[in-house]
């Protein structure tokens, strides 16, 4: 009996070694500037890409991360597709509702872009009866709907549509993710564009589980030891340019 028990336990401990040593999937978005985006050698970087390397170095867990359309993330995660997802989501009700987030890594918000020569607008009062271009199953979508007619809101799956969209003359503005537009504004939208009006909708990005996943608790400890030690801060600085206000 005790050889049996013995055997059982030995089985046990084995399956548990085994779980963490597959390698996790990780889902980031494809084209999410400055936090995930094709460098010029064709390898994924961007600052969800470098702070989730940091925290797997930290947590001692082998991965290989998975590109994918946003839209697709949250099912992944829902279906065990993915083990976890990084991709500048926002943390809403309705998707804790699905799956579990992360401590919050980034605080942002929603603002919108229009050409450089439109001086008609300048905040959401504006954009009415105008087209507006933003992305497919995000917050900015949400939000343009509660302001905007359905007809006048086009979707696109990735960035680089929304933002031509806009610089093509087939929208009037961009509401989206405030870092995201910022970028494109100061570099491949340079003197095409400028951000109009407030930041619309504070908003905090976590990083996505699927529900009742033990990665959450070693994350948020990995994420609070990269904070204390610095490693958090010169990751955001490199990215974004200034330090991350004090909390």
């Amino acid at each position: 009996m005790k050889r049996i028990l013995l055997t059982a336990f030995a089985l046990v401990m084995l399956l548990s070694a085994n779980a963490w040593a597959q390698k996790l999937v990780v889902a980031h978005d494809t084209n999410f500037k400055p936090f995930e985006f094709k460098d010029e050698t064709g390898e994924y970087t961007g600052f969800d890409i470098e702070l989730w390397k940091a925290i797997a170095a930290e947590i001692g867990v082998d991965y290989t991360f998975q590109p994918n359309d946003f839209n697709g993330i949250i099912p992944g995660l829902q279906s065990a597709t993915f083990d976890a997802g990084i991709a500048g989501i926002t943390i809403k009700p309705e998707r804790q509702e699905v799956v579990d987030f992360s401590d919050p890594y980034y605080d942002s918000g929603l603002v919108i872009l229009v050409r450089a020569d439109n001086n008609d607008i300048k905040s959401v009062e504006d954009l009415k009866d105008k087209v507006i271009s933003t992305k497919l199953a995000t917050s900015s979508a949400d939000f343009a709907a509660t302001f905007a007619k359905k007809e006048n809101i086009k979707l696109y799956p990735n960035n680089d549509a929304m933002f031509l969209e806009l610089l093509s003359g087939g929208a009037d503005a961009v509401i989206f993710d405030m870092p995201v537009v910022k970028d494109f504004a100061q570099k491949a939208g340079k003197d095409q564009t400028k951000v109009v009006g407030p930041l619309y909708q504070g908003q905090s990005y976590g990083i996505a589980f699927p529900k009742g996943s033990d990665l959450k608790v070693k994350v948020d400890a990995a994420l609070k030891k990269l904070r204390e030690n610095g490693t958090y801060e010169k990751l955001y600085i490199k990215w974004f340019g200034y330090a991350p206000a004090k909390k």
